[in-house]
C-alpha cells in the first residue's frame, strides 16, 4: 500500500470525472501529475501540481482548474480539506481516520509494507567491489561493498530480478607483481631475507602466503627461474586473496551470487567475439587519435591502433581496443565483460565504481549501448573516499606501502552494523568522513545510535506490556499533532522505497529512518510533559497507544535491512 499512489489515483479519478463534465479536454496527458508532501509541512499533507501540468494543454489558467478539481476532491471522505496555492498548486489535508487507518494497515501487513512491485522483475545486475585480488580490502572498497550491497537489497525490494556480482581483476599485470611479492615472502619463510623492491606490495598480509607456499612446495622453487614459478605462484596468490576478500566480505554481511573471472576472457575467444560484435555494426576501425588535450607528453606519437567509435554512442573521444603492438587495452577485456553481461539476459547494468574510475565512464556507457543497440541500459555509480579519523587525528592509507587501513580495522573497532550504516550517511558522490570516536557516541548527532534507540525504545514497551499482559490493540488512537506527525512519516515509506531505488540511492534509505526516529524520539519526550501520550499506562485504554511504536518499529526493522543492519533491541 502507497497512501501517496492512492490519493494520486484519486486525483486521477477527479480529472477524469472533469473531462467527462466538459470542464477539461479529453485524453489529456496525467503522466506528470504528481501527489507528494508539500515543501513546508504547515501547508498540508501532501500537493499536486495537476493544475499546473495541465493548464497549457487545457488552455486554461491553473487557478480555475485548482479550484474545480478541489471542489471535486472535497467530497471524497479521505480529504479533510483542499485549498489553492500560489498560481495554482493545490494543498491536501486528510482526515484523522486516514492517519489512524494506515497505523492499522501497517500492522496488518507487516514485513510487506512498503516492499513494491515496481521493478516487475526486471533482471538487473549489480557488480560492486571487484577490487583487485593482490591484497586486503581497504576502507575505500568497504564505503563500495556498502552501497553497493544496499543497493542491491534496495532494488530486490521494489521488485527487481538481482543478481550481485564481483568481476575478479586476474588478467593484467597486477597478478603478475603480486607473484612476485608472494614470491618474496616465500623466499622469506624458506628463511631468507626478502628482497621487496620497489613495485612489489611490501605488505605483511603476504607473509601467510610465502608461508603456504613454503609448505606446498619446501625450497624446490628457490633455485628455479621465474618462467617456471610465475604462472603457479600467481595462481596461487590470486586465489589466497580472493578467500581473504571474501572472508573480509562476509564479516561486512556482504555476499555475491556470482564471481566473474578476468582471465576467463582471455584465450577463449569471448573479447574477438565482443569486439566482432562491434565491428559487425561498423563500430570498429583502424586509426590514429589526436594527442592529448594540454601539455603533450614528450613520448607521445601518433600509433595506429585498433579503435572502437565510441563517440558515435555519448563519448568524448573514440577508444583505443588494441594497441599497435597487437595487445589488448585494459578496455578490450572490458568491453567483453560487459557483453557478457547482455548476453546473459540483463534487462539493466549498475556498475559501482572508486571514484578514480570517473573517466571510465563514458566509454563505458558508449560500449553497452553499442553492444545492446541501446536497449540495456547502464548505470555507473561512483563512490568518493572516504577519510577516516581517530583521536581528532587523519588515518592514512597507501596499498603499496602496506600501510592501509583494510575493512577488517574498521569492522573490528565498530562493527559491521555501525560500519555499513555510516556508509550510507552521505550519497555516495559525495565525500565521507568516519571518525571512529563520534560513531560510536550516544547521541542525536550519531544516526547510528539514534536509529537503533528509536527501535529499541519501540521494543521496550513492547516488553512491558508483555509483562503486564496487555492484549495490545490493532487499532490506533492518535489524538495529538506530535502522534500524527508520526504517521504521516510512516505514510511516506514506499514513496521512498520507490523514489531510492528509482534513482539508485540507497542513502536516501538511511536520511529516511534519521528522520522517522527523531519524529519518534519527540513523541516519546512529549510525554514526559503530558502523560496522556504515553504508551504504557495504568488504564486500560493505553493499549490503543501501542499501536503506533509497533509500527515504527515495522519499518525501522524493514528500512534496517535493506541497509543490511541489525536492529537493536535492546540498548547496551
Amino acid at each position: 500500500m502507497n497512501l501517496f499512489s492512492e490519493i494520486r489515483d484519486l486525483v486521477l479519478d477527479q480529472l477524469a470525472a472533469l473531462a467527462a463534465e466538459g470542464v477539461l479536454p479529453e485524453g489529456l496527458d496525467t503522466a506528470n501529475v504528481t501527489v507528494e508532501p508539500p515543501r513546508d509541512a504547515a501547508h498540508g499533507d501532501m500537493a499536486t501540481n495537476a493544475a499546473m501540468v495541465l493548464a497549457k494543454p487545457a488552455g486554461m489558467k491553473p487557478r480555475d482548474i485548482a479550484e474545480t478539481l478541489a471542489a471535486k476532491l472535497a467530497g471524497d471522505a479521505r480529504i479533510e480539506s483542499a485549498e489553492v496555492a500560489g498560481p495554482g498548486f493545490l494543498n491536501l489535508r486528510l482526515s484523522a481516520d486516514v492517519w489512524q487507518g494506515l497505523v492499522t494497515r501497517v500492522l496488518a501487513s507487516g514485513e510487506a509494507y512498503g516492499r513494491s512491485d515496481m521493478g516487475k522483475g526486471t533482471k538487473v545486475n549489480v557488480e560492486y567491489v571487484s577490487a583487485n585480488p593482490t591484497g586486503p580490502l581497504h576502507v575505500g572498497h568497504t564505503r563500495g561493498a556498502v552501497f553497493g550491497d544496499a543497493l542491491a537489497s534496495l532494488l530486490d525490494y521494489a521488485g527487481y530480478d538481482v543478481t550481485r556480482e564481483y568481476y575478479i581483476n586476474d588478467g593484467g599485470a597486477q597478478v603478475d607483481v603480486l607473484a612476485r611479492s608472494a614470491f618474496e615472502r616465500y623466499r622469506e619463510a624458506c628463511g631468507l631475507d626478502p628482497e621487496i623492491a620497489s613495485g612489489l606490495y611490501p605488505g605483511d598480509y603476504l607473509i601467510p602466503v610465502g608461508e603456504a607456499l613454503k609448505e606446498k612446495y619446501g625450497e624446490e622453487l628457490l633455485d628455479k627461474g621465474e618462467q617456471y614459478w610465475l604462472a603457479e605462484v600467481r595462481e596461487f596468490a590470486t586465489e589466497r586473496m580472493l578467500a581473504m576478500i571474501k572472508e573480509d566480505l562476509g564479516v561486512l554481511g556482504v555476499e555475491m551470487d556470482v564471481y566473474f573471472s578476468e582471465k576467463s576472457l582471455y584465450g577463449t575467444g569471448r573479447i574477438e567475439a565482443a569486439l566482432d560484435d562491434l565491428n559487425d555494426k561498423g563500430l570498429i576501425y583502424e586509426g590514429v587519435l589526436e594527442p592529448p588535450k594540454g601539455k603533450v607528453p614528450e613520448d607521445w606519437e601518433p600509433r595506429e591502433q585498433t579503435l572502437f567509435r565510441s563517440t558515435e554512442h555519448g563519448d568524448d573521444v573514440d577508444r583505443p581496443v588494441k594497441k599497435s603492438d597487437g595487445a589488448w587495452t585494459y578496455f578490450a577485456p572490458d568491453i567483453a565483460y560487459h557483453y557478457d553481461k547482455i548476453t546473459r539476459g540483463f534487462d539493466a547494468l549498475i556498475d559501482v565504481f572508486g571514484a578514480d574510475h570517473g573517466g571510465y565512464v563514458k566509454r563505458m556507457k558508449a560500449a553497452v549501448s553499442a553492444l545492446s543497440d541501446g536497449k540495456v541500459p547502464l548505470d555507473i555509480k561512483l563512490t568518493q573516499l572516504v577519510r577516516l579519523f581517530k583521536n581528532g587525528e587523519p588515518f592514512k592509507m597507501s596499498k603499496r606501502a602496506g600501510n592501509f587501513v583494510t575493512l577488517r580495522d574498521v569492522v573490528d573497532q565498530v562493527g559491521p552494523d555501525v560500519t555499513r550504516f555510516v556508509m550510507l550517511t552521505r550519497k555516495n558522490d559525495a565525500p565521507l568522513d568516519f571518525d571512529f570516536d563520534k560513531v560510536l557516541e550516544q547521541s542525536r548527532e550519531n544516526p547510528v545510535f539514534y536509529v537503533q534507540y528509536a527501535n529499541a525504545r519501540v521494543h521496550s514497551v513492547l516488553r512491558k506490556a508483555a509483562e503486564q499482559g496487555l492484549d495490545i490493540s490493532d487499532t490506533p488512537t492518535l489524538e495529538d499533532e506530535a502522534e500524527i506527525a508520526v504517521a504521516k512519516k510512516l505514510a511516506e515509506w514506499p514513496r521512498l522505497v520507490e523514489i531510492a531505488a528509482r534513482t539508485h540511492e540507497p542513502h536516501r534509505v538511511a536520511f529516511y529512518l534519521y528522520e522517522l526516529a527523531s519524529d519518534f524520539h519527540s513523541l516519546w519526550n512529549k510525554g514526559n510533559e503530558k502523560p496522556e501520550l504515553r504508551f504504557l499506562q495504568d488504564d486500560s485504554a493505553s493499549v490503543e497507544k501501542i499501536a503506533l511504536p509497533r509500527a515504527v518499529g515495522v519499518v525501522i526493522s524493514a528500512g534496517l535491512g535493506i541497509l543490511g543492519v541489525t536492529p537493536v533491541e535492546e540498548m547496551r
